[in-house]
């Protein structure tokens, strides 16, 4: 098994824990986002999407994307319930990650630690959080009255929800009390690890190669 992925990046990290938490071994391939290493021919033959994490197991195809991963990871394991109420729950809140935390944390964090936006730019901070605010509120809604988040067991939805919200006050975001305690719970579970890395120098604009900065993302 081996996992192309980015030191810096919490989708990627996201897969890291739960191959940790699940304790199976991999090899680990490290990618440059900003060196060009996904501008590569070898690279867009693995992923055409030119995204980072990819999972390439023996006899399958490579899978890209976080959330196809850690289902792909979690079958059969006690991180995805077998009664299908509880798996649709799961689904749920994997979808939720993807469409509302990920555009309301993590480019806005990108963007912030990487010097594409200031801190001190109320209005351009302002106008990309418009519409956003919601998203940590009503996961403390959710969190108030159960455990996780997707019922009373810890699951995949909580390492793919814990990814970008562990680090949401990065993007100037305040975090619900019933949220911080849910992400104590989580860095309670066995096995839990975060090797998460700031951005590096050549991630600021114009200091590297990469999609980011062939679209001025």
């Amino acid at each position: 098994m081996r996992l192309y992925d980015y030191p810096a990046s919490a989708n990627c990290y996201k897969v890291r824990l739960a191959l940790a938490q699940l304790g199976l071994p991999y090899e680990r391939v490290p990618v440059d986002i900003f060196a060009g290493d996904t501008l590569t021919d070898a690279f867009g033959r693995l992923n055409p999407a030119r995204t980072t994490p990819v999972l390439v197991l023996d006899g399958e195809e490579p899978l890209p994307e976080s959330a196809a991963i850690l289902l792909r990871l979690a079958e059969g394991t006690a991180l995805l319930p077998d009664d299908p109420g509880e798996r649709a729950q799961v689904y749920r809140w994997l979808v939720f990650e993807q469409t509302d935390v990920i555009p309301a944390v993590a480019g806005l964090r990108f963007r912030l630690q990487t010097g594409r936006l200031r801190p001190d730019d109320d209005e351009a901070l302002a106008r990309r959080k418009s519409g956003e605010e919601e998203v940590l509120p009503l996961l403390a809604d959710q969190l108030a009255t159960r455990g996780f988040a997707a019922g009373s067991a810890y699951s995949v939805a909580d390492i793919a929800l814990y990814g970008y919200v562990h680090v949401a006050h990065e993007a100037g975001y305040d975090v619900p009390a019933p949220v911080r305690r849910w992400l104590e719970r989580v860095e309670a579970q066995p096995r839990h690890m975060n090797d998460l890395e700031p951005y590096p120098p050549n991630a600021r604009p114009g200091a590297g190669r990469s999609t980011y900065d062939a679209t001025g993302a």
